[in-house]
């Protein structure tokens, strides 16, 4: 089928154009103009590449921990799809091993059936330090084994993510996930700066939510955050809540970071998408919800209801970003981190149709995912 989107702005992940037709054919963008015959669907708004966050845990009432199945990442996709999110990695946390294959079983099942949105899987954990474990479960943190290295190094996966603790995890190690294809983080680490040096020569290439959960930029030991904010090749993902991460420190690290190496990412958990929703229960801890955060009962944050369209306009408000900087750090740099921006992260011929349409106040009224209506506001 063929059909012609003609929204009143188009973003094409460099720059805005006004009433640009874009004309979609097999999940592709097949040309940016009409088509003869082809079926025109106008829109007010702004047409803009579709979001890729890499961290997401829950949604939809949906915690992918508790729930390893592809009908729990189904109905967390579902969720976030109603905020922009066209591709996006179930997350799962530090857990026990056969929680772990599951979740392996069940991604490579989803990708297999192609659901939407699914690019891969993200473990996030369980090789981290105990002393910056966050809400993750300490009885599971543990030294890596074959076990969970024959998990990683599954070809059947789609984008492999692992955010491990690299003093708890060598350099040999870190080497070994990269040369079988893992995208390797860092973060839940209280490492020291020249171990973090190493596990970047190594072969990792992320920090997972900085600032969050990991040893702090001092005057003498410039820890994860100063070996994160130093590295000129590194991504780092960003959670701009405005609990997760002070707005100041958020423009510090921006300003010292190459131009799109810092990415949003919403480490959501099962209340996005559930208004009425306020606690969840995580490891038999009950978490908490006040307005827009999440706390557990023993008092650290939680994750976040946090979606991928509030992160675009908390960056343009609370930061002072202009809306086509923070619309890359929603789709073109996660895409380029993930290795797929041949692919997706921007509107142009040949890329998949993963389109969202933002209303005057970057809400979304619609989202398509290689070129299906995912969800259309009512």
């Amino acid at each position: 089928m063929k059909f012609t989107l003609i929204a009143e702005q188009l973003f094409d992940g460099e720059a805005f154009h006004r009433d640009v037709p874009v004309t979609i054919e097999d999940g592709l963008i097949d040309s940016l103009d009409t088509a003869s015959g082809a079926k025109e669907i106008r829109y007010p708004g702004t047409l803009v590449p579709g979001f890729i966050d890499v961290q997401v845990n829950g949604g939809g009432g949906a915690l992918f921990n508790s729930s390893p199945t592809v009908a729990c990442i189904e109905t967390i996709g579902k969720a976030h799809a109603r905020f922009g999110t066209t591709g996006f990695l179930p997350t799962l946390i530090t857990d026990d091993v056969q929680v772990m294959a599951k979740a392996a079983d069940a991604v490579a099942s989803a990708v297999a059936q192609k659901s939407a949105g699914v690019l891969g899987v993200h473990f996030e954990g369980p090789h981290l330090s105990v002393p910056k474990k966050g809400v993750h479960p300490q009885g599971f943190i543990r030294e890596i084994t074959e076990a969970e290295l024959a998990i990683f190094c599954r070809q059947d996966l789609g984008i492999r993510v692992v955010t491990l603790a690299p003093e708890n995890v060598s350099p040999e190690v870190i080497r070994l996930l990269v040369e079988s294809g893992v995208k390797v983080c860092l973060g839940h680490s209280n490492a020291d700066y020249d171990t973090v040096v190493a596990a970047l020569a190594a072969g990792a290439t992320g920090f997972t939510h900085l600032y969050n959960a990991m040893s702090p930029l001092g005057s003498r030991e410039p820890g994860v955050v100063g070996a994160a904010i130093e590295s000129e090749t590194a991504w780092c993902g960003l959670i701009v809540d405005g609990h997760h991460v002070h707005p100041a420190a958020a423009r510090v690290a921006l300003r010292a970071k190459p131009r799109g190496k810092v990415m949003l990412v919403t480490d959501a958990m099962p209340p996005v998408g559930m208004d009425d929703e306020t606690s969840f229960e995580l490891f038999g801890t009950q978490v908490l919800r006040v307005g827009d955060r999440l706390n557990a009962v023993t008092g650290e944050l939680a994750g976040c209801v946090l979606d991928m369209a509030t992160a675009v306009e908390n960056s343009v408000k609370m930061l002072g970003l202009p809306l086509g900087e923070a619309l890359r750090m929603a789709s073109l740099y996660p895409a380029e981190f993930l290795g797929i921006a041949e692919s997706v992260g921007r509107l142009a011929v040949g890329q998949r149709a993963d389109l969202v349409l933002l209303d005057n106040q970057h809400k979304v009224l619609a989202n398509y995912i290689a070129g299906n209506a995912v969800y259309v506001r009512p």
